[in-house]
């Protein structure tokens, strides 16, 4: 039965995708709004289209590491942590300052993890920071090289004036149908990727071996907040990015926008990555990246080309002093808000798992190479929080950033129980025949850990192994997204 209140507790990612589309549509079709290329009634239908098409095809990619950095697992924190992004990036955009969604986001996460005393996975929060020096400067360079060879094109190809104004403003257009896409693909996940994990609605199913899970709905509804925020808010920083950072001629303002899409298009797709993966080649992390950063990069990476004279410095002085206020400031919101909503509101926040240290748990800490001859006195503790059970063990070992993870996926108990309601609700999920089998096999039978059922299906099928390495990383993705829905539904039953 579907709850009308989970309703209420999504306003807040809705919001927040309104406030993405009135401030990131700028990033896409800002250049040539300015330039006066492309009217804005036309920048905003297209961008309102293809930005959901993005978010609905594409959107699970980039989705997966907001998930590592800090899993909200109460439908109460993550409407706080959504709202104070959302809050953050509002009043940036009246502002008219282009600020990162991709930014706030995190910032609720890590002021989420502060006040439940959840780890922060340090790895992928460092990831995800570096990226934040990667994009503008990655989209710089593409915007560069990009502006340098069109150049030299149009000059030899000689077209006339008014043919070549019509073949640019067309060029826009494309581009900026290409760049809502790679936004919305990308940056979906800023806007509904803390309620993943509460999965508030059900499996759709059409017929003909058509799905529409749970985070796709989750994707669609986020998408088309986003739309309604490019139509109905976007023009003011349209504005600050097509004339107040530097003044561009159609073609540079297409360089602009391609470049922009392009490198939000390089972090989100799970196609690129499991063809560069296939063939041996570096993949490119799936993150959130900062549509904002990414556009600003390519505008700063022409005029650099150019001399770097027409840059309008002081105006990007201050879009920079906004990207690194904009994080601090959704952190300390969202803290505060929990607090509020905890105390004030009796609204549940965070939900209070165990974490138990027992004699499997330290076989497998063993496994991964953890020094287990120190920890062995704190075999059957129980700790009441992430945080806590890796300062104990790190107080008794030494641990590695990789290792600290580990230690709190390991140890999580969550009682998990096989039954014939749960099994006929992941029928419908789009498992293998012999995953499917595998998992019915346990009917009954009831598990403290999700690793212990993981291993336990994969001594029944291979089709539950992950194999790790390069190549083999979309299809152990694949697995481990079946596995955490396959928890979650056992847990969620069983309650």
């Amino acid at each position: 039965m579907f709850d009308p209140t989970i309703i209420i507790f999504l306003s807040s990612g809705l919001f927040l995708g309104w406030s993405l589309g009135a401030n990131d549509a700028a990033n896409v079709f800002g250049t040539a709004v300015g330039s006066r290329m492309v009217s804005f009634t036309t920048a905003a239908l297209i961008c309102g289209i293809f930005v959901v098409l993005g978010a609905f095809i594409s959107g699970a990619g980039a989705s997966q590491t907001l998930g590592k950095l800090g899993a909200v697992n109460a439908i109460g924190g993550s409407f706080m942590a959504a709202l104070s992004a959302g809050i953050t990036v509002y009043w940036m955009t009246k502002l008219g300052l282009p600020v990162s969604t991709s930014q706030t986001i995190i910032g609720s996460i890590v002021g989420w993890n502060l006040f439940s005393d959840s780890y922060t996975d340090i790895s992928s929060l460092m990831q995800i920071l570096s990226t934040w020096i990667i994009c503008p400067l990655l989209s710089a360079l593409i915007a560069a090289l990009l502006f340098f060879l069109t150049k030299i094109i149009v000059r030899r190809i000689g077209i006339g004036l008014i043919r070549f104004d019509g073949y640019t403003r067309l060029a826009l257009i494309l581009a900026g149908a290409f760049g809502a896409y790679s936004l919305g693909a990308n940056n979906i996940s800023n806007v509904v990727g803390v309620f993943i994990p509460v999965a508030p609605f059900s499996e759709l199913n059409f017929g003909w071996d058509y799905r529409v899970s749970s985070a796709q709905q989750l994707f669609l509804l986020g998408g088309i907040a986003i739309a309604v925020g490019v139509f109905t808010y976007s023009k003011k920083v349209m504005m600050t990015v097509g004339t107040e950072l530097m003044t561009l001629t159609p073609l540079a303002a297409w360089v602009a926008v391609m470049s922009h899409s392009i490198v939000l298009f390089l972090f989100a797709s799970e196609q690129l990555e499991s063809f560069l993966a296939n063939h041996s080649l570096p993949t490119i992390p799936l993150v959130p990246v900062s549509s904002s950063q990414a556009v600003v990069g390519a505008v700063i990476g022409i005029g650099m080309l150019q001399g770097g004279r027409e840059i309008h410095w002081p105006r990007v002085y201050g879009i920079v002093r906004g990207w690194a206020i904009s994080p601090i400031l959704s952190c300390l919101i969202c803290f505060l808000g929990l607090y509020f909503m905890q105390n004030v509101f009796q609204q549940e926040v965070k939900q209070d798992f165990n974490y138990l240290i027992s004699e499997g748990v330290i076989e497998k800490f063993q496994k991964e190479g953890i020094d287990t001859s120190s920890i062995q006195e704190l075999k059957g503790s129980v700790f009441k929080s992430s945080s806590e059970v890796v300062r104990s063990i790190n107080d008794k070992v030494d641990l590695s950033r990789e290792q600290k993870q580990i230690v709190v996926n390991y140890s999580l108990q969550k009682r998990l129980i096989v039954t014939t309601e749960n099994l006929e609700t992941i029928r419908k999920n789009g498992l293998s025949k012999p995953q499917f089998e595998s998992l019915k096999k346990f009917e009954g039978q009831s598990f403290d850990h999700g690793w212990e059922l993981g291993d336990a299906l994969v001594l029944k099928s291979s089709d539950w192994l992950i194999k790790g390495g390069v190549k083999n990383k979309l299809n152990d993705r694949k697995i481990k997204q079946k596995l955490a829905y396959i928890y979650r539904i056992l847990q969620r039953r069983s309650m």
